[in-house]
């Protein structure tokens, strides 16, 4: 069964109209769909593993903090991401997953076992943030929990165990225990990871190994209604999908995972804000690989389930650069530029438009880690840019996709070109229509014009996030450097939208009839 609506034909089409910059026009044409795609609003999903500050000193620290918290949880992180409207969490990993052996970190604090992260820095964790925290936290977010169990180092009766003990209603052993424990009433927990990057820190495995792995647990995860994700494949490891469309029944999987990063090389990262034209430009070509991968990953996950019954789950992307400077290696912490909130808003969009298949997407990951749309420092906290796009783009959750065709400027650095612009647009529930833009040209502002097929509109508002550096982040000292304003480049004339849209820049535009 679908569960996240109607699959549909996406139509999308990048056409180069001319070999030079100045022959080529930028022209959209957005189509009412005969068909309707429902853009899950669970693409808008986030990570949350025990790596670096992003758990402790990140969401949580602790109920004896002089920070404003509920449970050990910072207030102001959950209203921040309560107005992001995050729709699903990923936890405990990533590679921690996999080494995480969930008993331990439930009951009185003060008696669960310390554990040596060995995954991010070796750290000591003393595991007050266990099963009950994450699942309360996710209540005050009012955010779908989606849990990733460990077959690395677990045993099948442990995740058939986690699943009863979190889930279950009846009276049984696990159940029972979790009511000792001070939670009578089980949570609603739908998602499920059978395994973390089992090629990797999740088993170095053979995709057939896993499958059968992959069917053994997912058969005894017994509950109602549940989501169960297999480990999925490493960017273009395409074997790795066929091998398990094609030795894993439907009936046992509901999610085939991806994992992709932007990255430059992974021996030479380079920083995340002193980066180079040549690092910028090999950034969005990685970026931009997510077309190309989601593609041909739907491509063969549609031979085995043509009705698209499975959900493609990109569950961990995002960009990777070098740590910052005097900062622990193992814990990922890097600044958020607008080159961030570029990666953001074309990968948003690649993703929108193959909403068809891919129907969850956590951006990895959600403070203090990798791309992530929030730091932290003791009591201070900022929004990077990654946050504003989330929260801009939040438009289209949920909301029904319409099919776009797009020719497009090139970005063009040195012998080699990357399409300029990027665009998505759906029409929610209250049938308002909006369109998000990414110009990710560092020099050139892009003149648009859109054909608005099969509707008529009389007035245009916009929101823009841009800035004159790629290198422009927010800092503790000067946190709203960048943030959303007004947009006022659109206009509607005969049924057409003109959009002036500058260098650097992403744009929600919402439509009035």
């Amino acid at each position: 069964m679908n569960l996240f609506g109607k699959p549909a034909k996406v139509l999308l089409l990048l056409l180069i109209s001319g070999s030079s910059y100045a022959q080529q026009q930028n022209t959209i044409t957005v189509h009412a769909a005969k068909d309707k795609t429902t853009i899950s609003k669970y693409i808008y999903s986030h990570f949350a593993e025990h790596l670096g500050r992003c758990v402790y000193g990140g969401f949580y620290v602790g109920d004896t903090s002089k920070i404003p918290n509920t449970n050990g949880v910072r207030n102001d992180i959950v209203a921040a991401l309560k107005k992001m409207k995050i729709p699903s969490l990923r936890w405990p990993g990533g590679c921690f997953a996999d080494t995480y052996h969930w008993k331990d970190g439930i009951g009185p604090k003060d008696k669960r076992p310390a554990l040596v992260n060995k995954w991010w820095g070796g750290v000591t964790e003393d595991n007050s943030f266990g099963t009950h925290d994450f699942l309360n936290m996710c209540e005050l977010l009012g955010t779908d929990p989606y849990l990733a169990g460990n077959i690395g180092s677990g045993t099948v009766q442990e995740l058939a165990d986690w699943v009863q003990y979190v889930g279950s209603d009846n009276k049984n052993p696990m159940a029972d225990l979790r009511r000792e424990n001070g939670r009578d009433k089980p949570w609603s927990v739908r998602f499920w990871g059978v395994g973390n990057e089992a090629w990797g820190c999740g088993g170095n495995m053979t995709p057939e190994y896993y499958s059968n792995e992959f069917r053994k647990y997912s058969t005894f995860m017994t509950g109602d209604k549940l989501f169960r994700i297999a480990s999925g494949a490493n960017s273009a490891d395409y074997h790795w999908t066929e091998t398990l469309m094609k030795n894993i029944p439907s009936h046992l999987m509901e999610g085939v995972a991806l994992h992709h990063y932007s990255v430059i090389e992974w021996n030479k990262k380079g920083p995340a804000v002193k980066f180079t034209d040549d690092q910028y430009f090999r950034t969005m070509k990685s970026a931009l690989f997510m077309e190309e991968l989601v593609t041909k990953h739907s491509a063969i996950m549609d031979k085995y389930d043509p009705q698209k019954k499975i959900a493609l789950v990109v569950d961990e992307w995002g960009g990777w650069y070098d740590v910052e400077d005097g900062t622990n290696p193992g814990f990922l912490y890097q600044q958020n530029t607008m080159r961030d909130a570029l990666i953001a808003g074309v990968t948003l969009n690649i993703f929108n438009n193959h909403a068809d298949r891919v129907r969850m997407a956590n951006l990895a990951q959600a403070i203090n880690v990798l791309q992530a749309v929030i730091l932290t420092d003791k009591e201070k906290m900022i929004l990077t840019p990654t946050y504003h796009i989330m929260e801009m783009y939040n438009v289209h959750q949920d909301a029904t996709l319409l099919p776009v065709e797009v020719s497009t400027k090139d970005y063009v650095f040195g012998n080699e070109k990357l399409p300029a612009v990027s665009v998505s647009a759906s029409v929610d529930k209250a049938g308002v229509t909006h369109i998000t833009l990414t110009n990710i040209d560092p020099k050139n502002a892009q003149d648009i014009d859109i054909n608005l097929e099969g509707s008529a509109f009389k007035g245009v508002t916009g929101r823009i996030l841009t800035s004159k550096s790629l290198q422009d982040h927010n800092t503790f000292e000067v946190p709203d450097k960048l943030k959303p304003v007004a947009f006022k480049d659109a206009s509607v004339k005969a049924g057409k939208l003109k959009v002036k849209l500058p260098a650097i820049s992403i744009v929600v535009l919402e439509l009035k009839k």
